[in-house]
């Protein structure tokens, strides 16, 4: 973790800080996929960017933005500008990302206070909330809280900083839980063998019996599961893939020959591909909106997103490989890395249940709604 302060042109806004990271963080995730290792240097760039502390409370040393709407499509075109660069480090980010969220939804004065103070010297926070049975659990006495069990697919475990955790107390619903996240004796990377993903280094991180202080504990319980922020939060990692499927398409025309380009089916194969990458974010942007708003039917939008991503994703890494035939498959290329990470990436719990729930509430009603309701 840097000391120093962020460096960065104050009149630069945040997605034109982020696309220009975009070479620097691409090349780094050549060397971070040979010799899986937490990718420091290429989060470096993004606390030099100032990036950490762009959505973070105010309090806390975030940027100020004069409405919502103009908030989520700044998070929107920032998450997906660091996806084309580098899936991995989108999803380190966008775990930060939600984390900020946490704390400016549920975190008290003293606690926001706290994360400037960590922001300013350069810290990476995540969200941790998949576990192994029995789960995580916070256990009170009168003396001290202490914590028991493990997190399993803990993005950046032992590497970021911080991590905001779920644990179950004796009684009642989920507490969230800030702990330190960067102890080796508690991380273990043995299981993360993987084609794709490799620098998020989501292993297990052990919590068994690290105390908790009355600060450690984010909000009230139940906060963490809260809808429509539970569901409809996840927008933000489709932004990141959304911005892997771009660089997909933009790294398929770039390796188009000029024989390609002559022949009519191969660009009809690469139309497909436009489209289906522009649906792709319409959606997302959408949902983005909707989250902005707190809309009801938020965690239905977000669902339903995630499937259509999912296929607008299959789509674009089907049509590159029939586009640029083996060399996509090529080891080293950027197209095969793009391919690998967005596969693995894709792999986000339950799909074809939130796909179902999602067709489920469109049955009942049109969601879309918005006054352009078909039924």
């Amino acid at each position: 973790m840097s000391n120093r302060a962020p460096r960065f042109d104050p009149a630069d806004d945040c997605v034109a800080r982020a696309a220009k990271l975009g070479d620097g963080l691409s090349m780094l995730g050549v060397r971070y996929d040979a010799a899986p290792v937490y990718p420091a240097d290429s989060m470096a760039l993004l606390t030099g960017a100032g990036l950490h502390l762009t959505f973070a409370p105010t309090e806390s040393g975030g940027e100020c933005f004069t409405d919502p709407i103009k908030r989520h499509l700044a998070m929107m075109d920032v998450l997906r500008h660091v996806g084309r660069a580098d899936l991995s480090i989108g999803r380190l980010f966008e775990g930060h990302v939600n984390a900020l969220e946490l704390f400016r939804w549920y975190g008290s004065d003293a606690q926001r206070a706290t994360l400037g103070r960590r922001l300013a010297i350069g810290a990476i926070y995540g969200v941790w909330a998949t576990e192994p049975p029995p789960g995580v659990t916070l256990a009170r006495s009168d003396e001290r809280a202490t914590l028991h069990g493990e997190k399993i697919f803990a993005t950046g475990a032992g590497g970021i900083t911080h991590a905001v955790i779920t644990a179950k107390p004796p009684s009642g619903e989920r507490q969230l839980v800030v702990v330190r996240a960067d102890d080796p004796a508690r991380t273990d990377l043995s299981d993360w063998r993987v084609r794709g993903m490799r620098a998020t280094g989501s292993g297990r991180y052990s919590l068994e019996g690290m105390a908790i202080e009355p600060d450690d504990l984010l909000g009230g319980a139940g906060d963490y599961d809260r809808e429509p922020r539970f569901t409809t939060g996840a927008w933000r990692f489709t932004a990141v893939q959304l911005g892997g499927i771009e660089a997909l398409l933009i790294e398929t025309r770039l390796a188009m020959r000029p024989t390609a380009r002559e022949d009519a089916v191969q660009r009809a194969r690469f139309a497909d591909a436009v489209a289906a990458a522009r649906t792709a974010y319409l959606w997302v942007r959408e949902c983005a909106l909707r989250a902005a708003s707190n809309d009801s039917d938020g965690a239905a939008f977000a669902r339903m997103t995630r499937g259509v991503v999912e296929r607008a994703a299959l789509d674009v890494m089907e049509l590159a490989a029939r586009i640029i035939g083996t060399h996509s498959a090529m080891d080293g290329t950027r197209i095969d890395k793009i391919t690998s990470d967005l596969s693995l990436y894709l792999r986000q719990g339950g799909p074809d249940f939130a796909r179902d729930q999602a067709a489920l509430a469109w049955l009942d009603r049109d969601v879309w709604g918005a006054g352009d309701e078909l039924w």
